[in-house]
This record gives structure tokens, C-alpha cells and sequence, in this order.
């Protein structure tokens, strides 16, 4: 008998034993399920995070804030270097002959999410000129805030979460009473978890003047980027950081995604020890009770390698209906379920977990790693076993 014949044999006999371990062998599914799908999990909501932040609209889209801020919200720029900034060269220009640049403050708010609970929202203050830098956002309720009205509009999602943001509903902020007055979407992007109003009553009823946070600037050309850089980064009036949309959206999420990255791995590997001591166990009692068998397997004529090979199967095979149990679970719980940041720098940014086909292959690679290793001293220990030692065992 070939030695491929032999591990198929040995292998089947192992299988069709399973449903008499199936208390020993659900210890070894059940832990690699719940490393599975608490590694998925995780990632998915760094997946999330950077699909939602990293989506942006026209690729010749360009942020400009204060030299040296580490996000928006702290940038501060007056309103002559905004002008300039809508000025500079490699800025594209509208039908009316003006520059497609915007201008926008934006503050946080205080809000109550639709279960009670305290959170808070990015509010962005838009002039009439901004929806053509920002062409993705289009009404799906009522209509536009009027200019020097306290007026907003809402993101679908910030409208789903948040209470008293239906059109129509008043928020007080501030001691200024804001109307709803319509709700928009945005292609999925973080723009649908702000509230959004008129520029100067925004910066009026926080007492801030005409300045803003930044400038949104389409450019002339998808490759003119490094022309409104030069021309920004020249003028000697401008203390000011550019980068293109997609940059900027990488920089915010970057952080908080490598945080739940190392979370992810660190909670993942501390639960795989376990398994892994689980599926050794198991194993390890598979060989024992099976002893008998094997040495009457190695005493007439099957070799070590066959004896070897099906116990790695045999492991291989539990963890990967483990690992597969694992990713189901992550997907029917955490797929598409929405989470937000509270506060921080951005105020609360509501994203939806993604279990992507990526993780889901990742949640079965560790599955299997885990399989190979609780299944590697168990193999040895089966193909040394002395036939002559384990056929007189009781």
C-alpha cells in the first residue's frame, strides 16, 4: 500500500472516530472559535474606521490648515488667509469665474444618542460655494440651511444614532436654537456623522469671528496637487500644512487603527495560548486512546509518516471548523454594525464594522497555525510510540 493510501486509511479512521470525542474535540472547536472571532472582530473595526475616513470624493481634493496642527478641530486660519488660500495657483474655478475653495469652521457639540446617553458631534460650518467642493453630498430629506439663518443640516447617520436631530426637531446650542432643516448622505464617507450649518452663524454664535478651521480646495487637474503646494507652501504670509484629501483621512484614522490592531493580536495571541494548550490536550488524549490502534496500524506494515500526517488532519480539520464557526459568528454579530469614537479631536465619528473576505482569511490562517501546533507534539509522540509497549496497553 502506497504511503498516500496509508494517510488516507489512517486519516478516515481518525474522522469516522470524531463523533465518539466529540466532548474532547469540542473543547479544541469552541476555543479556536472564540480566538477567530474575537481577532476578527477587532480588525473589523479598524476596517471599518479606515474605509469610513479614507472614502473621499473628486481625487484633485485638497484640506489646508495651520502649520503644525495634529487634526481640524485645532487648526486656526484667519479669513485673509483663507482668501489667499482660494487665490494661490492650481486652485480650479467655478462657472461663476470664482474659485472652487471652502472655507469651514468646525466646532464640536454636545448631542444625546437615541438610548439617552451624553455624546458628542462634529458640527461644520458650510458656505453656499462649499457643496460645489463637495459635490458627493446630496439631500435625501427637506433642504439646504439658508445663509446667516441658524439652519443645519445632518448626515443620515448622525440623524439615525442621535436624538432630536429629525427635520424639523430644534437643537439649542449654545443658547442659540439651530432648526434641522434637512438630511444628506455623503457615499458612506465620516461626513454623514456631522451636523452642518452656515459658516458665519456658526463662528457668531461661538464668538470666533470670521476665522475657520481649514480650507477645502478643488484643484485644476487630478495631478496638481505639487502646483497648489508650491504656490502655498511659497507665500510667505501662509503658516500652513496641505495635503490631499486621501492623506488626510489616512492620517486620522491611522492611529486609533494601529491601537485596535495591537489590541486585536495581543487578545488574539493571549486566547490562541489557550487553545492551542486546549487542542494539545485534546490531542494528546486522541493518541492515548488510540494507542492500541495505531501500534496494530504500525505492526502490520503502515509507516510512522501516515501515523503523523493524520493526526496533523485530524487537528487541522477541528481547527478549521473552529476557525470557520469563529468568523460566522464575528460576521452575523459585527458586520455592518454601527460604532462610533466618543469625543476625541474629531468628536464622535460613526462607522460601521466591516468583516471583509480579508479577515475572514486571516481568522482561518490563525485557526489552522494554532491546529498545526496543537497537533505537532501529539504526531510525534503517536509516530514513537513503541508497537510493542502500546499493544500489550489495557
Amino acid at each position: 500500500m502506497s504511503s498516500l493510501s496509508q494517510i488516507a486509511a489512517v486519516s478516515a479512521m481518525n474522522i469516522r472516530s470524531l463523533p465518539q470525542r466529540v466532548g474532547a474535540s469540542s473543547v479544541v472547536v469552541i476555543g479556536i472559535a472564540g480566538v477567530v472571532a474575537v481577532l476578527i472582530s477587532v480588525l473589523a473595526m479598524s476596517t471599518g474606521l479606515i474605509r469610513t475616513v479614507e472614502k473621499t470624493g473628486p481625487v484633485n481634493r485638497a484640506i489646508v490648515v495651520r502649520a503644525g496642527s495634529s487634526a481640524e478641530l485645532v487648526s486656526l486660519l484667519t479669513n485673509d488667509a483663507a482668501l489667499a488660500i482660494g487665490d494661490s495657483a492650481g486652485v480650479q474655478k467655478g462657472a461663476d469665474g470664482h474659485p472652487l475653495a471652502s472655507p469651514e469652521a468646525l466646532k464640536i457639540v454636545n448631542v444625546l444618542k437615541r438610548d439617552g446617553t451624553e455624546a458628542v458631534a462634529p458640527f461644520r460650518g458650510f458656505t453656499q460655494a462649499a457643496f460645489a467642493v463637495h459635490p458627493e453630498i446630496k439631500l435625501v430629506k427637506g433642504r439646504l440651511f439658508q445663509p446667516a439663518v441658524a439652519e443645519m443640516i445632518v448626515g443620515k447617520t448622525a440623524e439615525r444614532l442621535y436624538k432630536g436631530l429629525d427635520v424639523g426637531s430644534q437643537v439649542n446650542l449654545r443658547g442659540t436654537p439651530w432648526m434641522v432643516v434637512g438630511v444628506f448622505e455623503s457615499g458612506g464617507s465620516a461626513r454623514e456623522s456631522e451636523l452642518i450649518g452656515d459658516v458665519q452663524t456658526l463662528s457668531s454664535a461661538y464668538r470666533r469671528g470670521s476665522s475657520v478651521q481649514s480650507v477645502w480646495v478643488v484643484l485644476d487637474s487630478p495631478n496638481g496637487f505639487q502646483t497648489f503646494k508650491d504656490a502655498i507652501t511659497s507665500n510667505p504670509q501662509l503658516q500652513v500644512d496641505v495635503v490631499t484629501e486621501k492623506e488626510f483621512g489616512a492620517q486620522q484614522s491611522g492611529q486609533i487603527s494601529r491601537i485596535l490592531s495591537l489590541v486585536a493580536y495581543v487578545v488574539g495571541g493571549i486566547m490562541a495560548v489557550g487553545a492551542i494548550f486546549a487542542a494539545l490536550n485534546t490531542m494528546y488524549s486522541a493518541v492515548s486512546a488510540r494507542s492500541r490502534e495505531i501500534a496494530t496500524l504500525r505492526a502490520i506494515g503502515f509507516g510512522p509518516v501516515p501515523v503523523v500526517v493524520s493526526v496533523f488532519i485530524e487537528a487541522l480539520l477541528l481547527a478549521m471548523i473552529g476557525g470557520a464557526i469563529g468568523a460566522l459568528i464575528a460576521w452575523l454579530l459585527f458586520n455592518g454594525h454601527s460604532v462610533d469614537t466618543n469625543g476625541g479631536i474629531r468628536g464622535q465619528l460613526i462607522f460601521d464594522l466591516a468583516v471583509t473576505p480579508a479577515l475572514v482569511t486571516l481568522g482561518i490562517i490563525w485557526a489552522c497555525v494554532i491546529g498545526v501546533i496543537g497537533g505537532l507534539f501529539p504526531a510525534i509522540r503517536a509516530a514513537r510510540l513503541p508497537v510493542a509497549t502500546a499493544l500489550r496497553a489495557v
